[in-house]
């Protein structure tokens, strides 16, 4: 097979400045949430060209609302497509799906990037824009990974996927949407950014929507009313606690016992009040929380509501009727350990250390949601979590090193050749 390698990882790098064009004009779809679509045409033409057999399929809750790997939504959608080009083997050996994200999360304040974000800039060994790492450039790996492996000379004996997913960065619901629909195979690949590591465990998350209600009053008597923007600050210190109390849980949970925070209680938005010189009515936070694999995503948010329901008994200022209200908004997921010693794991050493000169591949955990687990919860599929080195991610300036990329996009098409067999063509 040496020479097989050789011959993947020089078409590999012959490939590598196109795919780098490729990523840069993916990076330029703004894609967020709902605005996905353009984004997707660009990948299922692509794969089209490419000989695959390409389906959309819509995320839709109507039809798979009621299936266990579905999360709670609040948006419609109509316009939310999810791509998974696949072609069909010659026979005889394993199939895989690579599965990646085209959604991004917001740039925040542009102003403050050095460059747009969505327009993506080089700068020695590095990409920049919104997506860029997370995780563009891992769905660009996966589609030149098998490219390399074509213009090798080869064609793989197992049935392969691309899979370009929606709603990752909220709900899970593009990838569980796929899953409801059958497109699994006998081991997912997700090229996440994971900086060259395999992820060995990944957190469970629920994500939820925080309602306070006050007594909206002018300031000359501000007795006679309540912030509901103090309200939402005094509840976050409470939900402290809980958070608190989670992350003591992980001690008898060795992948996370070293970890300082695996559960992360993050109130990513929050708005409120709609004068200046009013004591505010109303405010919301938006926010997620993290548990353990194994663990019951439901019964963890029972906690949750729980927790809030004592609350009323506990501090006086929330023992007035519906002051807080709490919705499930978004991903309500458990986590995934991956097991060690499984074949697929064994092959991807192996094709990790071909392409890093014999340098061993590292793991680690990642207490956040993973679409990978959907695959790896609902469908006891190996789901193997590995992709290039990025920076900023979620952030500003976020980049991803196309050294990196290069090497990750290597062991992605000997991975692939490894499982799934070669025939040559």
């Amino acid at each position: 097979m040496t020479s097989a390698h050789d011959r993947i990882l020089a078409a590999v790098d012959r490939l590598f400045d196109d795919q780098v064009l490729f990523l840069e004009r993916l990076v330029r779809f703004k894609s967020l949430r709902n605005a996905e679509s353009a984004a997707q045409d660009f990948i299922a033409a692509a794969l089209k060209e490419r000989g695959f057999d390409v389906r959309r399929i819509r995320t839709d809750a109507a039809k798979i609302g009621h299936h266990p790997a579905f999360s709670p939504a609040t948006v419609a959608y109509d316009d939310s497509w999810n791509i998974v080009g696949r072609k069909i083997s010659t026979g005889g050996g394993r199939s895989l799906a690579f599965n990646s994200h085209v959604d991004v999360v917001p740039a925040g304040s542009e102003n403050r990037w050095t460059s747009p974000p969505f327009e993506p800039r080089r700068d020695g060994d590095w990409l920049y824009g919104r997506g860029a790492g997370d995780m563009k450039a891992g769905l660009v790996a996966s589609i030149f990974a098998l490219d390399a492996i074509a213009q090798a000379g080869f064609s793989l004996r197992g049935d392969v996927q691309v899979q370009s997913v929606v709603e990752e960065e909220i709900t899970g619901n593009g990838a569980a949407t796929l899953f409801a629909e059958g497109f699994t195979a006998d081991a997912i690949l997700s090229p996440e950014p994971t900086d060259e590591q395999l992820v060995r465990a990944n957190a469970g998350v629920i994500k939820f929507r925080l309602e306070t209600r006050g007594r909206p009053a002018h300031p000359r008597e501000p007795e006679s009313g309540q912030s509901a923007i103090d309200l939402m600050i005094r509840l976050i210190g409470h939900l402290r606690r809980l958070e608190a109390d989670w992350i003591r849980q992980r001690i008898g949970k060795p992948l996370f016992a070293d970890l300082p925070n695996p559960v992360a209680l993050t109130i990513g938005t929050i708005a409120g009040g709609d004068w200046i010189a009013s004591i505010p009515s109303d405010c919301v936070a938006e926010g997620r929380i993290g548990f353990y694999p194994g663990e019951d995503p439901k019964a963890r948010a029972a906690e949750v509501e729980a927790f809030l329901t004592q609350l009323r008994t506990e501090d006086p200022a929330f023992a007035g009727e519906n002051l807080v209200t709490l919705t499930w908004v978004g991903v309500m997921q458990a986590g995934y350990e991956l097991p060690e010693g499984t074949p697929a794991e064994e092959i991807f050493r192996s094709a990790h250390a071909v392409a890093h000169a014999g340098e061993g591949l590292k793991s680690y955990v990642m207490a956040c949601y993973l679409d990978a687990a959907i695959f790896a919860v609902h469908g006891n599929t190996p789901a193997l979590v590995y992709g290039p080195v990025s920076e900023n991610i979620h952030g500003i300036d976020e980049r991803v090193s196309l050294s990196s990329l290069k090497r990750v996009t290597g062991t992605l098409a000997l991975f692939a050749a490894d499982w799934c067999g070669l025939d040559e063509d």
